[in-house]
């Protein structure tokens, strides 16, 4: 038992004000089946409740460390934790000493994309495995620079894309690799979400239990406003995506796992904000096209807000075009497929029971994910992970491409090699950001 109980009394309930700046380098653990993992949730306040929930159930797994810039929603999560499992954690505002604490194996994060690929980096330089919510990235830079740490400091990072490990989805990709709907040439990937007014709140005092300086991080530090905190922050460049950095990395991971593809050589979007005169700033509807000429390959991807129809019977999901027909996969976790000009039902699946290959089902979803990431921590092996730090960059970096057209009002030319746009300063300015003294991404991890 690696945090031992004495060790874990001794620590207080409310952090202190002082501040560790850089994470500690500690050596990698290697874990029996019967040895503890002892794990912190970093952002407590969406995903993060799943996380907690999803950590405590595995087996020889404790959390043993909320954290959250927020000390109200700590307190909250902390009362909700020991009438649940009638166990103590430890609650900590501020992550760098997360980072430092030797007693930590793994992190899961679940804060806003702004800090996701810092957080990720902090972890693998301070010995740490990871756990991190979609998107991996908040640009497309410091994504390559989190694959560089989970490399150099030989770590396990998993992304949190958990249709990865539905069986049914596996089955679907499967599907399509042995040439069920034939030539599979074009994905389009569907995010048509109830997507209401956010209104405009204005500035006001920080509430008080609140680090805002911790919450804002990387990203530029504006007036505080519930126009971020704490859920509309996606709505904002600064430190979200927008939809389709959002629910849509599902899908843009999807299509490129389907079409076995990496980032593409042109890129053009069009969209707008036609509904709400709210703070929003990033367009509701987003309709973006990802070339890739070599492969002879297409993904189409639309973001729709409010009411919408389905398509191929799904509002969130996927699509997969081949000359044979067509595989239609719906959310997370059920597929169904149509052959031939007049779509006539073929194969279809989904968890829960077994799949049309005898495989058993309900091994997906967050509880599904979070058992493939901590048996790669225990073997130590990358290889078995099913959402792997580089499809973490990469599918975040499909949405990246998409914002990036759609800022510029242009078709952009990309080279996947150099991760850079050809001959185009302005886009390739949109590739990174300015970070804040002391939450830098660094150029060497």
């Amino acid at each position: 038992m690696k945090n031992s109980r004495r060790t874990f009394l001794k620590k207080t309930a409310v952090a202190s004000s002082g501040v560790v700046m850089a994470p500690t380098i500690v050596s990698s653990s290697v874990f029996g089946a019967n040895d503890r993992i002892n794990a912190a949730v970093l952002g407590v306040n969406g995903r993060g409740k799943s996380h907690i929930e999803s950590l405590m159930a595995q087996k020889n797994v404790r959390v043993a460390t909320l954290c959250d810039p927020d000390m109200n929603l700590l307190k909250e999560r902390g009362a909700t934790f020991k009438e649940t499992y009638d166990k103590d954690v430890y609650l900590e505002q501020d992550l760098r000493r997360v980072m430092d604490d030797k007693d930590i194996d793994v992190v899961s994060i679940a804060s806003p994309n702004h800090w996701h690929s810092l957080s990720v980096i902090w972890a693998c330089q301070a010995g740490k495995d990871a756990y991190v919510e979609k998107p991996g990235s908040h640009n497309i830079w410091e994504g390559r620079k989190m694959v560089e740490a989970a490399a150099k400091y030989d770590r396990i990072v998993q992304h949190g894309v958990q249709l990865r490990s539905s069986p049914a989805v596996q089955e679907a990709i499967n599907l399509m690799r042995d040439g069920y709907i034939g030539k599979v040439y074009m994905a389009r990937g569907l995010v048509f979400r109830h997507r209401p007014s956010i209104g405009d709140k204005g500035f006001s005092p920080v509430p008080e239990g609140i680090d805002y300086d911790l919450w804002t991080g990387p990203a530029p530090k504006r007036p505080f406003t519930r126009n971020l905190v704490h859920y509309n922050w996606h709505w904002h460049w600064d430190y979200g995506n927008g939809d389709v950095g959002n629910q849509g990395i599902h899908e843009t991971d999807l299509c490129m796992w389907g079409l076995d593809v990496g980032l593409p050589t042109k890129i053009t979007s069009m969209g707008g904000k036609f509904l709400w005169d709210d703070a929003k700033e990033v367009p509701e509807v987003l309709t973006s096209v990802y070339n890739y000429p070599e492969e002879n390959k297409i993904i189409q991807f639309e973001v729709r807000p409010w009411y919408t129809n389905d398509e191929g019977g799904a509002t969130v999901g996927n699509i997969f075009y081949g000359d044979k027909g067509v595989l239609v996969v719906d959310g997370y976790d059920k597929y169904k497929t149509y052959l031939g000009k007049n779509r006539e039902p073929g194969q279809s699946g989904s968890d829960g029971g077994k799949t049309a290959s005898g495989m058993d089902r309900g091994a997906g979803g967050t509880d599904g994910h979070f058992a493939n990431f901590i048996e790669a921590v225990r073997k130590r092996d990358k290889s078995i992970l099913n959402g792997p730090v580089e499809t973490a960059h990469l599918s975040s970096g499909l949405a990246h491409l998409g914002n990036i057209a759609y800022k510029t009002e242009r078709v952009l030319t990309f080279n996947p090699q150099s991760e850079t746009f050809v001959n185009d300063p302005e886009a390739n300015e949109m590739l990174r950001r300015n970070y804040r003294k002391g939450f830098e991404v660094p150029n060497r991890v």
